[in-house]
């Protein structure tokens, strides 16, 4: 039997996971774990992706969880996890959509993990972030900055 071939297509393919940076803040230690109220939690993220080499990209998801009393910081973790890609096979016009929703995706799972980590690692329950739906905020994102381009053309 001869060995069948796939079909030359696109092609994405994970070639290296890793933390870009990691930092933790736990300014009100030991005081902060005195506290009986809950604090307020909030999180930020944003992505970024950039070609590195011909059909090598790295996508950079970036989240920030903020803990709050009040306006007293209990702690505040930014993570930066990256990953490098493998695109072939995709239109050039198709890049950006695969960095802004795919990539992100992909990287979520392991930036969750590393900010409950390193909340738990500072003395603090762990945050565990509900998921995102990347291709949801990919679309707000293009909304966002089409809107400029209409009100200054009217």
């Amino acid at each position: 039997m001869a060995d069948q071939q796939l079909p030359a297509g696109p092609t994405l393919k994970i070639e290296k996971v890793y933390i870009k940076d990691l930092s933790l803040e736990n300014p009100g230690a030991p005081q902060s774990f005195m506290t009986q109220q809950q604090p307020q939690v909030e999180v930020s993220l944003r992505s970024r992706g950039e070609q590195i080499e011909e059909s090598l990209f790295e996508c950079v998801l970036i989240i920030t969880v903020t803990a709050k009393i009040g306006d007293k910081t209990l702690f505040l973790v930014e993570a930066a996890q990256a990953g490098v890609f493998r695109i072939e096979g995709v239109p050039v016009s198709d890049i950006q959509p695969i960095l802004g929703i795919h990539c992100p995706s992909v990287l979520f799972p392991y930036a969750r993990e590393t900010i409950a980590d390193a909340i738990i690692r500072a003395g603090f329950p762990p945050v565990h972030l509900d998921p995102i739906n990347f291709e949801i905020l990919y679309q707000q994102q293009l909304a966002s900055l089409q809107q400029p381009q209409v009100a200054a053309q009217a």
